[in-house]
């Protein structure tokens, strides 16, 4: 009996899964307005719950600009070192990215050796990369050359390894040189060569989770933050997720995902990562705790 209350005492006791967070373009990892009102909310909803907002770069300044100049395997290597030397993480913690974050953090679960991640969110990422860039978050004067760089010289090796969202770019009327040009994001989704490491640890998720936002006007096609595209050869026609290679031919093992109910698609009405606090938690802490 008395053994029977101590074990029911010790797991009352167990603190929460720890969070990793990763933000998005033009933010950085401590902006009390952004990753910090979301650390906020959360520690409101979970008590007690450790979470750690990755930062590449030794200032707030340089983790904002080496989200748009820092190649983004180097970023992917600096993150798995934070990760892995934090001893609050040690048995696992659950990850949540925003906007190009979301891409990022599948990309630290598929590439980071000695972790364990139970549950991915992905919050407005373009998992299928981007193929426009119609909008820039305010205040950042670099975005409308950023724009004009990826409109014409995504593909050039200088550009590919000095502008992270080239690396992301999606070229669906030249879907042969994105694969063999783009550094990042073919290899991430097994577009040329199957991984099967990048497979099992996908498949090894409990859960993998992907918000999209109705009315986003930064992200085109909408569909990549649900891992759909264009049909490759043209710009207008969208594919889902189900619908394409990616799937059909299981290069990922997201069809064993979905079979097994492991993919959880959300949908909010509103611009980019624009949701309210009510929203966020009825449909996004349910997977923190």
């Amino acid at each position: 009996m008395l053994w029977q209350f101590i074990t029911i005492l010790g797991l009352g006791s167990a603190n929460p899964t720890p969070l990793v967070i990763w933000h998005g373009m033009g933010d950085s990892c401590c902006n009390p307005l952004s990753m910090g009102s979301i650390i906020r909310m959360v520690e409101a909803q979970i008590p007690d719950i450790y979470t750690l907002s990755i930062k590449i770069g030794e200032t707030t300044v340089e983790d904002i600009m080496n989200g748009f100049l820092k190649p983004i395997p180097e970023q992917i290597t600096m993150a798995c070192e934070q990760v892995k030397s934090d001893p609050n993480l040690v048995n696992g913690f659950n990850a949540m990215g925003f906007s190009q974050g979301g891409q990022f953090l599948r990309a630290l679960v598929q590439q980071c050796d000695g972790i364990k991640v139970h549950n991915l969110i992905s919050i407005g990422g373009q998992h299928q990369g981007v193929f426009g860039f119609p909008k820039c978050p305010a205040d950042v004067a670099f975005c409308e050359s950023l724009r004009d760089m990826l409109n014409n010289y995504a593909y050039n090796s200088i550009v590919q390894n000095h502008l992270v969202q080239a690396e992301y770019w999606h070229d669906s009327l030249h879907e042969e040189t994105y694969k063999s040009s783009n550094i990042f994001l073919p290899d991430l989704n097994n577009d040329n060569t199957i991984n099967e490491v990048y497979k099992q640890r996908l498949i090894g998720l409990n859960k993998f989770v992907m918000v999209k936002f109705t009315a986003d006007t930064m992200v085109q096609p909408i569909a990549s933050e649900w891992f759909g595209f264009y049909t490759p050869g043209q710009a207008t026609e969208v594919q889902s997720l189900q619908e394409s290679d990616l799937y059909t031919k299981d290069q990922l093992g997201l069809k064993i995902m979905d079979n097994n109910g492991q993919l959880v698609f959300l949908a909010t009405d509103g611009d980019h990562l624009q949701f309210s606090n009510e929203w966020f938690i009825a449909n996004i802490i349910p997977y923190l705790q």
